[in-house]
């Protein structure tokens, strides 16, 4: 019974994307809900990113120095290990783990709200392909600006680290430049790039659609949002180990 059901979920899930990319039946309204979308879910979600980078790309930084730097280890060690862990996890997976509770439960919430209002029921009697106007604008818009948000987690994360650095003095800055300029490749930036969009598309597209198929009331909505957050992590994390493994070989 439950793989029925989630065959049957995952065939409603490619009906709706089959609507949600069809063209739209006016570009200008199309580009309107597009920059609303970027900044809603995009230039909104900068400060948490950057705030929770910059204090993660410290603590990295402190657990690197007190628990893997030893007397045969280099120095270097410390800022390398950051590095790698910004670059290759935390500014991909985790931080979309973290905008999917951010913005996965926003449009969830949205998208239900206007389902157990009538007001896509309206949308479609007016001949609107609600699906289109309402789910594409925002997957374009984090896809979008995803990139973005990658870069600026990854710099403020190596601003953490140099902030632990000056304030506490528990490595000089040249050591940990140093980690962080050796063997690097630029690869590793668009690994976590290209992860981004794919995470980004997941986000929009399953939060959307557990908002757009929700029934009853605002209980029903905020339940839809849980099981929308939820359903965004386990894809992300599965989609992560595929990617890895295929951008990485």
């Amino acid at each position: 019974m439950i793989i029925v059901d989630s065959i049957g979920t995952f065939g409603k899930y490619l009906i709706l994307m089959r609507r949600v990319f069809a063209r739209p039946d006016s570009w200008r309204m199309f580009f309107r809900q597009y920059l609303r979308e970027v900044l809603q879910l995009g230039i909104n979600s900068i400060p948490i990113v950057l705030l929770i980078s910059f204090f993660i790309g410290a603590v990295i930084c402190i657990q690197m120095k007190l628990n893997v730097e030893s007397s045969w280890m280099p120095k270097f060690v410390v800022g390398y290990a950051t590095r790698e862990i910004m670059l290759l996890e935390f500014s991909s997976s985790i931080m979309c783990l973290i905008l999917s509770g951010k913005v996965g439960s926003n449009i969830t919430s949205e998208i239900g709200a206007m389902r157990v209002t009538q007001q896509i029921d309206a949308l479609e009697i007016m001949g609107v392909n609600s699906a289109n106007y309402l789910i594409f604008p925002k997957i374009v818009a984090l896809v979008s600006i995803i990139p973005a948000l990658v870069i600026f987690s990854i710099f403020a994360g190596i601003m953490g680290a140099y902030g632990i650095c000056m304030f506490t003095g528990i490595m000089t800055p040249d050591d940990l430049t140093y980690g962080l300029q050796y063997e690097f490749s630029q690869w590793f930036i668009w690994c976590s790039i290209i992860k981004a969009l794919f995470f980004a598309y997941i986000i929009t597209s399953v939060a959307s659609f557990y908002g757009y198929y929700v029934g009853g009331g605002s209980i029903e909505v905020g339940k839809a949002s849980t099981d929308a957050v939820v359903s965004c992590s386990v894809l992300i994390l599965f989609a992560d180990i595929v990617l890895t493994q295929l951008l990485m070989q």
